[in-house]
């Protein structure tokens, strides 16, 4: 890790730091909700306890830092079912690899319309999570939100099987194709969807697909993602097999990792810019639909704000020597 380049991007980031008010409280009743799960002793990838110490309902309050308390409760435990998920799902190349596959054809049998058959590679703790965490979310939300939901879930799922059969064949991504990628793995798709929900105000699917706008929710997407992998590029470079930006620009430039480490720096400054003009360039659709729209573009920003203050104050990303 890096200090000097994240203190680099983190003062380059011109968006103001917010967090919910109830970040505490909803932190509370999270590490209480937990204690309704038992660990399975043959799964040492769930670890709970790192995810107690993640501080993951500071996560949601610094992305939806107006959601009122009920959301922000299920948005920490959708958080905290992600997580869990990362880490059953990563582990060093050449490990027992989890079934990827299964696990995926699985989550999806539980957010499908219809009977939810239980699939064997999906069980346990991620299931009984996912199960509870869905109940509440399938009574708060329409069919039409469920299904962008359940695209958003599906594309990142197709991310994590995609790098797990690279690790499996041992097949390390050129820059190019790591970052189509990591716009799945990343999640931060699933996290705009729940923008709707905190607020209540669904942004217009011709919105959602103008050009502009997509333009600025992937390069949201690439910021957040690209400031995770300089974060976590000492654990990386251990279990990642080489799915990370770092190390793939270290590869395919043929540089060292420290030098490849301010390449990437670099141009996240430089793809920061570029975000601030992509957002100052956003016209007037109209009194009806700018504030719904001023919802999601500033939900997009946050999350790269907020990703960068949690991470950092986060103990999810400290190693047991500090």
């Amino acid at each position: 890790m890096d200090h000097a380049g994240l203190l680099a991007v983190r003062s380059h980031c011109p968006i103001p730091s917010r967090i919910s008010p109830h970040a505490a409280a909803v932190q509370g009743w999270l590490d209480d909700w937990l204690c309704h799960f038992d660990l399975p002793a043959d799964t040492p990838n769930l670890d709970l306890d790192r995810l107690r110490r993640g501080n993951i309902a500071y996560y949601a309050s610094r992305l939806y830092p107006d959601a009122n308390p009920t959301d922000l409760r299920t948005i920490a435990a959708l958080f905290t079912w992600f997580f869990l998920l990362d880490d059953a799902c990563d582990g060093p190349p050449g490990e027992a690899a989890p079934d990827v596959r299964g696990v995926r054809a699985g989550v999806l049998h539980v957010l499908r319309p219809g009977p939810r058959h239980q699939h064997p590679a999906f069980a346990g703790l991620l299931r009984q999570m996912l199960v509870r965490v869905w109940r509440t979310l399938r009574a708060r939300t329409g069919s039409t939100w469920r299904s962008r939901f359940l695209d958003a879930v599906r594309h990142h799922l197709d991310g994590i099987l995609v790098e797990a059969d690279n690790k499996a064949k041992q097949r390390r991504p050129s820059v190019t194709e790591y970052i189509h990628l990591r716009r799945a793995t990343s999640a931060a798709y699933v996290s705009y969807t729940l923008v709707e929900l905190t607020t209540g105000t669904p942004l217009p699917v011709a919105v959602h697909h103008h050009p502009l706008i997509q333009e600025i929710t992937t390069t949201g997407n690439d910021l957040l993602s690209w400031f995770n992998d300089l974060l976590s590029l000492d654990r990386d470079t251990i279990t990642s097999g080489g799915h990370n930006l770092v190390l793939a620009v270290a590869r395919e430039s043929h540089v060292p990792v420290e030098l490849a480490n301010a390449l990437v720096v670099r141009r996240w400054q430089e793809t920061m810019d570029r975000f601030t003009e992509l957002v100052s360039a956003v016209p007037s659709f109209g009194p009806r639909i700018d504030r719904p729209l001023r919802h999601y573009l500033d939900s997009v920003a946050g999350s790269i704000r907020g990703t960068i203050d949690w991470s950092w104050e986060s103990q999810r990303y400290v190693s047991p020597g500090g």
